[in-house]
């Protein structure tokens, strides 16, 4: 069980698992730079986080709900929590809102599932599912948490504490998805790249000159 000075952002799970790098610059060195991508993000995130809640026939709808997780040293909010009524009881339904297109990867599912989790932490209940809501295609996607999901959010989380605790900002290490990254001129300035690209080139070369050299 963590303590409350020790919880950490559940959104810092989704940057943690597109890129470590990028997590402790933002967690660690307090790095942030906006972009195309992330002000699109942030619009649509304008309406949920006033907060607020409304009703819609059995389902009560509650909007930038805190939640928190002692087991898994989280905290943060969820975009959305929909309460739906079954057997006189309310269970907790999140929806979380992105601004592009469904990922091939599971950070947003990672994300919706800590999410779950926390709720589940909190309230005493057990939820199955909640949904992805995508701004770019304007579809809401159904997420199953299964147990290979939780475990996944688990060792996450526990990967975002080791990084947090070490207070070390991994090295540079370019990808074809740096190019979408806000960070990329403080993470690895046009110079870096460069440098970086050259340094690549001339190994290449040593390689090939290498291998000719054990060539028969």
């Amino acid at each position: 069980m963590y303590a409350d000075e020790e919880l950490l952002p559940i959104s810092a799970l989704q940057h943690i698992l597109f890129c470590e790098r990028q997590c402790a610059l933002i967690y660690i060195e307090r790095a942030w730079k906006e972009n195309r991508l992330t002000t699109e993000g942030r619009q649509l995130h304008e309406r949920v986080d006033a907060g607020g809640h409304e009703s819609r026939k059995n389902i009560r709808l509650e909007y930038s709900v805190a939640l928190y997780s002692y087991k898994l040293g989280i905290s943060g909010y969820a975009d959305m929590v929909e309460y739906h009524q079954k057997d006189g009881a309310w269970l907790p339904y999140p929806v979380e809102f992105k601004h592009g297109a469904a990922k091939e990867s599971d950070m947003d599912r990672v994300q919706l599932c800590a999410q779950a989790l926390c709720l589940e932490e909190m309230m005493h209940v057990s939820i199955d599912e909640g949904a992805l809501f995508y701004g770019a295609v304007h579809r809401r996607i159904i997420v199953r948490f299964d147990e290979r999901l939780i475990t996944q959010v688990r060792v996450t989380a526990d990967r975002l504490h080791t990084l947090i605790e070490s207070s070390m900002t991994p090295m540079v290490a370019y990808a074809p998805k740096c190019r979408n990254c806000s960070l990329l001129e403080l993470c690895m300035p046009p110079k870096k790249v460069q440098e970086d690209k050259a340094s690549r080139f001339v190994r290449s070369i040593l390689n090939e000159l290498k291998n000719d050299e054990t060539r028969p």
